[in-house]
């Protein structure tokens, strides 16, 4: 199955969109779909070979699960490569369009067993979320 890309623009310098990205404190703050659901705790051990958890629940607490994986390639304030737990592999791409602009790039293998378009827009309700984060802090 080809895999899906979606980008967003960040009105903030690379180094912000960097950390807001990787940093637990912040990733609990924006990784989730929709206002329905929460992030309420994420471990992220940020070095090749390293792993993430991020735990992703319904807020009435009908549903949850554990978002997790390890880093293969992580290039500073560029690009992070990593595989998910069932093996389908990620990037995504920090791309410093000016001092005060960024592009975020995320590339994905889609789970075969979901559809393409429903994954499509859950990766990007999820990003849409980090960029409001990243904009409004």
């Amino acid at each position: 199955m080809d895999p899906i890309k979606i980008d967003i623009t960040i009105l903030k310098p690379v180094k912000k969109v960097w950390d807001f990205f990787t940093e637990a404190e912040h990733i609990t703050k924006w990784n989730f779909a929709t206002e329905e659901w929460v992030c309420p705790t994420a471990e992220n051990n940020l070095k090749e070979g390293g792993d993430f958890n991020y735990r992703m629940e319904a807020k009435d607490a009908s549903f949850g699960f554990d978002y997790t994986g390890t880093y293969d390639e992580i290039i500073p304030l560029r690009k992070i490569k990593y595989h998910l737990s069932d093996g389908r592999k990620v990037e995504v791409i920090f791309e410093n369009i000016d001092a005060n602009t960024t592009k975020v790039i995320e590339i994905f293998e889609p789970d075969p067993s979901q559809p393409r378009d429903m994954q499509r827009d859950g990766w990007y309700a999820i990003l849409n979320n980090f960029h409001k984060h990243v904009e409004n802090n």
